[in-house]
């Protein structure tokens, strides 16, 4: 790594984590559709992958915790990262939920003719209040 660095950010050191968690959360959607599919040690299948998943997340927040407290890399700067981030993930499930209220409002106050005119459908049972 370079020793004297110009900027505050952190280089992260190459880590065998990244590909490790990815290959692994792939495995384990394919061994939950074998299971879900009824195959032939598809539940011991996806037991295991979904120990070695938490296996590799536990050793990867280590090292992230390592670097962040005991090397000292997470600086102000870069610690506004997961915050800008976080805020924007709060902002969107916002708008996610504006747009799902506004459809459902939309279509229940105005029901386009090609579902009848009718809200709500036939077949749906309401609940009784």
């Amino acid at each position: 790594m370079i020793e004297s660095q110009r900027h505050s950010y952190h280089l992260v050191d190459p880590s065998p984590w990244t590909i490790s968690g990815s290959l692994r959360a792939l495995a384990t959607i394919v061994e939950g559709v074998m299971y879900m599919h009824s195959f032939q040690g598809g539940a011991t299948l996806l037991s295991l992958g979904l120990i070695f998943l938490l296996y590799t997340m536990f050793v990867w927040w280590g090292d992230v915790l390592r670097e962040s407290t005991f090397e000292g890399h997470h600086t102000k700067v870069v610690q506004l990262g997961p915050r800008y981030g976080f805020i924007l993930f709060i902002i969107s499930e916002v708008m996610f939920f504006f747009a799902l209220f506004q459809a459902s409002s939309h279509s229940s106050l105005a029901p386009t003719v090609e579902i009848g005119g009718i809200w709500i459908l036939k077949g749906i049972a309401l609940l009784d209040s």
